[in-house]
């Protein structure tokens, strides 16, 4: 080029040459090279600068046209024999390339490192989980190598499969993306990739260091290299690090997605890279805990504390993931599934408990505790005691609410489906609406009878009676431990009485309940109200008699007075406030 240029200019007949090799790659170093190259001073060619000298040497033209073994032969030759046959030494041809990357690309160096670097992990077994073929056959049963059949007692050298990570984290991210790219182009199994990609985005993401991802094999740093880490720009590495997600499952890869998320809040980075991580976390919602799950709200829009809008979409997109993603294998992450734990019974036991965490924010609406319990199929939730303990902890944190809204939030919880001891807590619950309470007793007694069903059954069956139709002893099984069926079958003659006995009870229970309801529905349209000594004596409540009416009813009989006594309303037309509240009353006595 400097030929060429110096020939046009004495055609011009200018005394004075002046060339401009502005935009030269590699700068003043790169032209050092080529001038000592020029004038026969020794110079060296470097993993470092060989990128830039290379792009400088085809910017000037430099091919063996010119005159044999020109810069650009030498810088090949250096390329093939050296640069690509060294790890290290890619390493540092690609991080080299970077201020001339263009170039770099345009006569293939870039891609030639990459692929270089490729293969050589490829020539890791471990990496594609094939057998160790170094010595084929020459192995004894015990895995030690064979020479000439005679065991030596060596052992085959394993190979760790994380050694790269920290090499490659040195990467500036458009190179890391290429790279990955390529090493899944060779085949290298996507666990050993989404840890590569783990491990450089806590490196650069430090609010991830909360979360370990479970690396435990030591890493050859490049310290040795003089590498500095890179200074990069955190929001443009999370937006673009989401593209190389692998679409696998596994414990600490969800957790590390969750995390991702986190730190996306944090960030405020665009929208879809939020929309690929919350469906990235989605589709395996079952595997996520409560910990990573309970993301804080840092929007300045909400007033919460933590971020439900993110968990209500997160929901929505595991409801609707028709895809079933396949796990990573066993020797990554344990997924830690029984084969009967169904993916929507995890997800609603942690939905409960997740709602049961965030329902103290005084800031969160009904609205929303109702619309994350409904996001899920009824059919999910076997036991409703979760959602219970949910619902009774946002009352207790919210005692303004009015009976219409917490009406409303009950609704969600079907009280069939509650624990005999969640009726009983709920039918003593103050915090609950009186309507609700009625239906838990209602239910408690259908499972109550269930359960006495059961038993007297199975008594029935041991003494060689002929029972009728076989009722379902699930619920029985709540009151009666499992492991003493056995004494409870031998003791049948004695515990046949204590349930013939609870039998004519809860008829007693319904009987009462029965006028329960129809006095309640009589009360309801008169308005009346519920506190009168009227009803209260109507439904089967008895009041304990005061101080004052026991001393009355002893001075009638003992002294034998034929007076009449005086109602207590005309006695005290005006009771106080503090006499009514210390009456009380025995329900069902």
């Amino acid at each position: 080029m400097i030929s060429r240029k110096y020939e046009e200019c004495k055609s011009s007949k200018d005394k004075i040459f002046t060339i401009n090799l502005e935009g030269l790659p590699g700068g003043p170093d790169s032209f050092l090279v080529v001038v000592k190259f020029c004038y026969v001073i020794r110079f060296d060619l470097t993993p470092r600068n060989i990128a830039s000298v290379y792009c400088a040497a085809d910017f000037l033209e430099m091919t063996d046209e010119y005159g044999e073994g020109n810069l650009i032969s030498e810088c090949e030759s250096y390329l093939y024999k050296h640069v690509l046959k060294n790890w290290k030494d890619c390493i540092l041809a690609l991080q080299g390339s970077e201020p001339v990357i263009a170039t770099a690309d345009k006569l293939h160096i870039v891609s030639k490192c990459l692929d270089a670097i490729s293969m050589m992990l490829c020539t890791d077994p471990s990496l594609f989980g094939w057998p160790m073929m170094m010595y084929g056959r020459l192995q004894s049963p015990g895995g030690s190598i064979l020479w000439n059949g005679i065991n030596t007692g060596a052992r085959i050298r394993t190979s760790e499969s994380d050694w790269w990570f920290e090499d490659i984290s040195y990467l500036n991210m458009p190179l890391f993306e290429r790279l990955i790219k390529a090493m899944e182009a060779r085949g290298i199994r996507a666990e050993n990739l989404a840890n590569a990609v783990m491990y450089y985005v806590r490196k650069y993401l430090p609010g991830l260091g909360r979360w370990p991802i479970g690396l435990s094999g030591k890493a050859q740093t490049v310290t040795s290299f003089s590498l500095a880490p890179l200074t990069v720009d955190q929001r443009v590495l999370l937006e673009s690090i989401t593209k190389l997600l692998p679409n696998k499952k596994g414990k600490s890869y969800c957790r590390f997605l969750l995390g991702l998320l986190r730190v996306a809040s944090i960030l405020d980075v665009d929208q879809s890279c939020k929309d690929l991580l919350e469906r990235a976390v989605g589709m395996q919602l079952e595997l996520a805990t409560l910990d990573s799950l309970l993301i804080p709200s840092y929007s300045s829009e909400s007033d919460t504390l933590y971020d439900t809008d993110t968990v209500e979409r997160v929901v929505h997109y595991f409801v609707s993931s028709e895809s079933k993603l396949t796990a990573f294998s066993p020797s990554m992450d344990d997924t830690g599934m029984s084969p009967s734990s169904g993916p929507f019974a995890k997800v609603a036991k942690l939905i409960d408990a997740y709602l049961a965490e965030v329902a103290s924010d005084v800031n969160l609406k009904p609205r929303k505790i109702r619309t994350l319990a409904e996001a899920l199929p009824q059919s999910s939730r076997t036991l409703y005691d979760g959602l219970y303990r949910a619902v009774d902890i946002y009352f207790k944190a919210h005692p303004w609410l009015s009976d219409r809204e917490k009406e409303e939030l009950c609704n969600i919880i079907d009280y069939q489906k509650l624990s005999i001891d969640a009726c009983a807590h709920a039918s003593q619950n103050s915090r609950l609406p009186l309507r609700v309470i009625l239906q838990v007793l209602f239910f408690e007694q259908m499972q109550l009878r269930t359960a006495l069903a059961g038993c007297l059954h199975i008594l029935d069956a041991e003494s060689g009676t002929h029972p009728g139709p076989t009722i379902p002893s699930d619920t029985a099984g709540q009151i009666v431990q499992r492991d003493g069926w056995v004494s409870v079958v031998r003791e049948n003659q004695v515990l046949k009485v204590d349930m013939e006995k609870m039998r004519s009870r809860v008829g007693v229970l319904e009987e009462e309940f029965s006028k329960m309801k129809q006095e309640m529905k009589r009360v309801t349209k008169s308005h009346s109200s519920l506190g009168s000594p009227h009803f209260v004596q109507k439904i089967g409540c008895k009041l304990l008699p005061q101080h004052s009416d026991a001393h009355r009813e002893e001075t009638k009989e003992v002294g034998g007075s034929s007076t009449p006594r005086i109602p207590d309303e005309q006695v005290h037309p005006h009771p106080s406030h503090h006499l009514r509240h210390r009456k009380s009353f025995s329900l069902f006595s």
